[in-house]
């Protein structure tokens, strides 16, 4: 008598294929931890860390442009969206801005200090996706209003 059992068959998976199977199932537009200042380690929520991270960084922005005296011949009451990655070594890289046409004409050097503001933060620690550091792309909206 003979018999056939699949039982004893043991189907050998690699470690790459549960590697894919498991970067698959992740959510890569949310992260564990937010990018963070030094300033932010009381917080104790991700929702706070978020929202300690975007205001450090809009106080530094704006405290930077308020040193610089800009003169403009009409009042501009303008949002500047700053489309921005913090790498994952904490690097910070000015990806794009979306400036109105008047507050360009009025403001001729306003994308060279907006670059010059972000340049001269503290250290940014990168956010965090399952105990990794992981790249981050953030869009923050900067108001301007000079008269």
């Amino acid at each position: 008598m003979l018999n056939s059992c699949e039982y004893f068959n043991v189907k050998k998976v690699s470690s790459e294929t549960i590697l894919k199977e498991e970067l698959q199932t992740f959510n890569w537009k949310d992260v564990d931890e937010y990018p963070t200042f030094s300033v932010c380690d009381s917080t104790s929520t991700k929702q706070e860390k978020k929202s300690c991270f975007e205001q450090t960084l809009t106080n530094f922005i704006t405290s930077y442009l308020q040193k610089d005296a800009i003169i403009v011949t009409q009042d501009i009451h303008d949002t500047i969206n700053l489309n921005f990655k913090v790498t994952r070594t904490g690097t910070l890289i000015l990806l794009d801005t979306k400036i109105d046409s008047l507050t360009n004409n009025e403001i001729p050097k306003i994308k060279q200090l907006l670059t010059e503001s972000l340049d001269s933060l503290p250290k940014i620690f990168p956010a965090l996706k399952r105990g990794q550091q992981v790249t981050t792309e953030f869009t923050l909206p900067i108001i301007i209003n000079v008269n």
